[in-house]
């Protein structure tokens, strides 16, 4: 049976774990060796006043995350996400969209009116949002700079 709940700060544990299994393989392979950063990474996003995360569950087992924040907007109040994953051994199962459709069921409830995220367009999340309802932004530019 699965389940769908808000994560905070008590969960960290578990979140790692997941985080950490789902982003150092492929296609992301992403150096998370590092535990302190990795715990300072996921209590930046569930342990601050507007973060909002949730956890899907299956028999009591974590497998899936949605972390982010409820920002205040001129146009209504959004859920950002900053991470959304779904264990590798169950994608492309129909349990990602499963879960962002209950989230944005939750969400709604809670007076949330759009969803916000990014990800990268050489990754398989890419058509997964696409095909979940997303919109890209075309004027819409990230920056980054590298401080030395």
């Amino acid at each position: 049976m699965q389940t769908i709940l808000e994560l905070n700060a008590d969960n960290i544990e578990e979140i790692q774990t997941l985080f950490k299994a789902i982003f150092t393989a492929p296609p992301w392979n992403d150096d998370w060796s590092n535990d302190n950063q990795l715990n300072a990474y996921i209590k930046d996003l569930v342990g601050n006043r507007n973060s909002l995360a949730f956890g899907l569950f299956e028999d009591d087992k974590l497998i899936g995350l949605s972390m982010g924040s409820i920002r205040h907007w001129y146009s209504g109040t959004e859920y950002h996400i900053e991470e959304f994953c779904i264990s590798t051994q169950i994608q492309g199962h129909g349990i990602g969209t499963y879960f962002l459709k209950s989230i944005e069921e939750k969400i709604k409830r809670k007076g949330i009116t759009r969803v916000f995220l990014q990800t990268e367009r050489n990754v398989p999340a890419y058509k997964f949002y696409q095909k979940n309802g997303f919109l890209e932004l075309n004027d819409h530019v990230s920056f980054i700079k590298t401080l030395l």
